[in-house]
């Protein structure tokens, strides 16, 4: 207990990480369609998934996932039809920070695909887990 009065601010701090990680935790659990980068490079790996970047050509250009094909997301209804050859294998939908891609999964969800996954934090958090990025044209 003496610990604990000493240490008030920091006792506080571990509580509040934990319990953000908690709701973090729980928040994510029913929805499956959700990958962290680790998951997004095992997918890729083991299944030959496709990375759809959604964001516009500019951010593109700045740098991407490798071998992700870029498709702008108010251009994804349009040229929906390009997918179709890829139907039967898992999709993963990028954009910065993961609220497009979420977008582009509703509306190729609609289109009829049903292996389709959401990089949870975009390239953004791709980056920050220390994955890799190129400005190689696909």
């Amino acid at each position: 207990m003496e610990f604990l009065q000493e240490n008030l601010a920091w006792a506080a701090l571990a509580a509040a990480s934990g319990g953000w990680l908690l709701f973090d935790f729980i928040r994510n659990q029913g929805n499956k369609a959700l990958l962290s980068p680790v998951e997004a490079t095992m997918l890729i790996n083991r299944e030959d998934a496709i990375v759809l970047d959604v964001r516009d050509q500019g951010e593109y250009s700045q740098g991407h996932i490798p071998n992700a094909r870029h498709m702008p997301l108010g251009e994804l209804t349009r040229r929906s039809n390009e997918l179709e050859k890829l139907k039967d294998r898992p999709i993963i939908l990028c954009c910065a920070s993961g609220s497009r891609s979420a977008s582009a999964l509703a509306t190729l969800k609609k289109a009829g695909f049903e292996k389709l996954f959401n990089l949870r934090g975009g390239l953004f958090e791709w980056e920050k887990a220390g994955q890799p990025i190129t400005r190689k044209k696909k």
